[in-house]
């Protein structure tokens, strides 16, 4: 069971987190690699929730990650959506579990031979032998599309768009295939000086109170160009 941080201790701090949109009612961020997205063990403050406190996040009944409709892991960047007040939140959280909330992400994933386009489908949950990890062919069910962007003697570039929202869930199921995301150190192959080559890039949904769609675009941050750069000569593909 994951170690709750008392209440008192959520506070606001300044950290800065690019804002792509935001209004009365929801939040778009573009998240920092490196930035735990809110508080829990480990980590009782420097988090994503702590630096958007003022600027009204709020909704759900867990008071740790007010207005938290998904999450990224720590080491990666990109796309989120919070909500500011429980109607926007109850709105998000209902059209995230009925699929209608678009999140395209880019990887890059080690070797080749994937085809080019493809489906997984596969549960995701806790991993019975190691419960700090998350392993696919359990738990609840996971649906992750792919499409191949460009290849190289070693590494593969790729689209991923999820259906469903698990924990690790990209990572568990590019790693159960025999591709994990480049550097993973979890579900792969650590690399020094290298972060998880994973971006949030792309994320649209309905405005849960104005009705707008909505799209938002995230460039890929400079530190993975320069990993994908540095892969094969032919992966900086943009």
């Amino acid at each position: 069971m994951e170690a709750r941080v008392p209440e008192e201790d959520l506070s606001a701090e300044e950290i800065p987190v690019p804002v792509l949109f935001e209004d009365e009612h929801v939040l778009v961020v573009d998240k920092p690699a490196g930035l735990v997205v809110h508080p829990g063990a480990g980590n009782p403050s420097g988090t994503l929730v702590n630096a958007l406190l003022k600027r009204g996040i709020e909704g759900g009944d867990d008071s740790l990650r007010p207005g938290v409709v998904h999450r990224l892991d720590r080491d990666t960047s990109g796309l989120m959506v919070l909500a500011k007040g429980e109607p926007a939140y109850s709105s998000l959280v209902g059209m995230m579990s009925a699929r209608r909330i678009s999140r395209v992400y880019r990887t890059i994933v080690e070797g080749k031979g994937l085809p080019p386009t493809g489906t997984i489908d596969s549960p995701v949950g806790r991993d019975p032998d190691n419960p700090t990890l998350m392993a696919a062919g359990v738990g609840k069910p996971a649906v992750t599309q792919f499409e191949v962007l460009a290849a190289a003697a070693e590494h593969t570039m790729l689209r991923v768009r999820l259906e469903t929202g698990r924990t690790h869930q990209i990572r568990v199921h590019l790693s159960a295939i025999g591709h994990p995301v480049y550097a993973d150190p979890l579900y792969g192959s650590p690399v020094p000086g290298h972060r998880l080559w994973l971006h949030a890039e792309r994320l649209s949904f309905v405005h849960p109170v104005g009705g707008d769609a909505l799209e938002f675009h995230a460039g890929i941050p400079e530190d993975l160009r320069c990993s994908a750069k540095g892969l094969d000569g032919s992966l900086a593909l943009w």
